[in-house]
C-alpha cells in the first residue's frame, strides 16, 4: 500500500441503473479518504461492477474481471453477475469478494479488509450530491430498486428483487443538490419508473413546503420545479402514465417517453407476460400526441421471441408503420440463464432471428430518415455535450445520451459554445440517425 491514500481503481459495466450505484460505491470511498485511480498499475486493489442479464454481458463481465485479475491480482466483485457467485468462482477464484447489486456495505467491508482507509475529514471534502461518473451537466437519477412484474424473458427481479420505492422528498433533495451542482439534464431511471411509489401506497412526503405524494406525476411536478431538463425512462405503459402528458405539454419535463412495448403481437406479448392491447396502444399514442405534439417515443423490441411466427413477426412491421416511433432499439432474442422463456416450444432459428433483425432495423431506419429530414429548416434547443474540432456535439430534446442520435453544430467553436451549454440551432442536414446545423 502506498504511503498516500489507498488507491481504488474501479470499472463499471452494465445500464444506468447499475451506474448509479457504481457512483454511490464511488462517493463512499471518497468520503472514507481512498483515491479513485484510472490505471490497474496505480491501484491498490480494483472493483469491478458487473452486469448479468444476458449472455453477452456476463462475457464482458468475466473478461473484465480476468483481465483486472491479470493486471492488478486483487479484484473485489460486485453488481448483477454477483448473484451467481458460483459462475465468477468458476472463472476466477482468486477474487477477495462477490456481492450482488445495490450492496453497498459488502463493497465496502471487502475494501476495507484489503485496504484500510485514512481518512482526513479537513481534506477529504465532496460536494453534496456526490461522485458522478456522468459528465457535470447531466445526472441518472435512481427512483426506485427492483420490479413486481415477471417478464417471462427478464431475470432481473430475482437479481434485484421487488420494486423498492425511494422516498419522493429524498429524490427531489438529490434532484436539487444535482442542480445546484450544475447538472442541466437529469435522466430518470428506474426497473419500472410507472410503478414508483405502490410498493408504499404513494405516501406523502414534504419537499419545499409542499406535500408530494411517492407517484410518477407528482414527482414529475417536483422536478419540474427546478427548471431542469427532466427526460423519463423506462416507463411501462400503465394507463396513468397519461396523467404526464399534460405536464410536458407545458414544458415542465421534457416531451419524451421511453417505454419498452417489446412486441406488437398479442399473442407474443402474453407468453412474454406483457400488456397485449396493441389498439389501444396506438390510440394513446395518436391522444399523447394530440396533447403534445413534439413528443419523442422511444421504445426497444425483441424479435425471434420463441414461437413468433412470420406472421407475428410482420405483425410487428406493421405496427412500426403504424406507430412512427421516433427511437427505437431491437435485439435478437437470446436465451438468458434462468428466464421461463427459455422453456417454451418452437425456438427460432437464429439465421431467421437475424434475418428479422434486420428487416426490423432497414424498416424502422426507414421511418427515422423521414422523422429527421422532417426536422430540416427547424430550431432546436440543444444541449451541448462535446467539443470536437470546430464542431460541438449536442442533444435535442428529443435526444438522450448514448442511446439516441446527435446534434451537429458545424460552427459550434467559433460560436464559443462549450460542453454544458445550451444553444438554439437551426437544422441545416440529417441522415438516418443524426441532424446537422449552426447556431440561429
Amino acid at each position: 500500500m502506498s504511503l498516500a491514500n489507498p488507491k481504488v481503481g474501479f470499472v463499471s459495466l452494465g445500464c444506468p441503473k447499475a451506474l448509479v450505484d457504481s457512483e454511490r460505491i464511488l462517493t463512499q470511498l471518497r468520503v472514507e479518504g481512498y483515491d479513485i485511480v484510472q490505471t490497474y498499475d496505480a491501484a491498490d486493489v480494483v472493483v469491478v461492477n458487473t452486469c448479468g442479464f444476458i449472455d453477452s454481458a456476463v462475457t464482458e463481465s468475466l473478461d473484465a474481471i480476468g483481465e483486472a485479475i491479470a493486471e492488478n491480482g486483487k479484484v473485489i466483485v460486485t453488481g448483477c453477475l454477483g448473484k451467481k457467485p458460483e459462475q465468477i468462482r468458476a472463472a476466477h477464484p482468486d477474487v477477495l469478494s462477490i456481492s450482488g447489486p445495490q450492496d453497498y456495505g459488502s463493497v465496502m467491508s471487502a475494501v476495507h479488509a484489503a485496504l484500510p482507509p485514512r481518512h482526513d475529514p479537513f481534506v477529504n471534502l465532496l460536494p453534496d450530491y456526490g461522485l458522478k461518473l456522468t459528465p457535470k451537466h447531466y445526472a441518472y437519477l435512481k427512483i426506485s430498486e427492483g420490479c413486481n412484474h415477471r417478464c417471462s424473458f427478464c431475470i432481473i427481479p430475482s437479481m434485484r428483487g421487488d420494486l423498492v420505492s425511494r422516498p419522493v422528498d429524498e429524490v427531489l433533495r438529490e434532484a436539487e443538490k444535482l442542480a445546484m451542482g450544475g447538472v442541466k439534464e437529469l435522466l430518470v431511471i428506474s426497473q419500472d419508473t410507472s410503478a414508483y411509489g405502490v410498493d408504499v401506497k404513494y405516501a406523502e412526503r414534504e419537499w419545499r413546503g409542499k406535500a408530494y405524494q411517492t407517484r410518477m406525476k407528482a414527482l414529475c411536478e417536483g422536478l419540474g420545479e427546478l427548471g431542469l431538463w427532466t427526460r423519463l425512462h423506462y416507463v411501462y405503459p400503465y394507463p396513468h402514465v397519461d396523467d404526464i402528458i399534460p405536464l410536458m405539454a407545458d414544458g415542465k419535463i421534457l416531451p419524451y417517453l421511453d417505454i419498452p412495448f417489446q412486441h406488437a403481437s398479442p399473442r407474443v406479448l402474453k407468453l412474454m407476460k406483457r400488456p397485449g392491447a396493441v389498439d389501444k396502444t396506438l390510440e394513446r399514442i395518436a391522444r399523447w400526441r394530440g396533447i403534445a405534439p413534439d413528443i419523442t417515443i422511444r421504445s426497444t423490441f425483441i424479435v425471434g421471441f420463441p414461437g413468433e411466427t412470420e406472421a407475428e413477426f410482420e405483425e410487428l412491421l406493421d405496427f412500426l408503420d403504424e406507430a412512427q416511433l421516433d427511437r427505437v432499439g431491437a435485439f435478437a432474442y437470446s436465451p438468458v440463464d434462468g428466464a421461463q422463456a427459455n422453456a417454451l416450444p418452437d425456438p427460432v432459428p437464429d439465421e431467421v432471428k437475424q434475418e428479422r433483425l434486420a428487416r426490423f432495423m432497414e424498416r424502422q431506419a426507414e421511418i427515422s430518415t423521414a422523422k429527421l429530414e422532417a426536422k430540416v429548416g427547424t430550431v432546436q434547443r440543444c444541449l451541448v455535450d462535446a467539443l470536437d474540432g470546430e464542431l460541438a456535439i449536442a442533444r435535442s430534446m428529443a435526444d438522450a445520451p448514448e442511446i439516441d442520435g446527435l446534434v451537429q453544430i458545424q460552427d459550434g467553436a467559433e460560436a464559443g459554445l462549450k460542453p454544458g451549454d445550451f444553444a438554439s440551432v437551426r437544422i441545416m442536414g440529417s441522415d438516418e440517425h443524426d441532424l446537422y446545423g449552426e447556431v440561429a
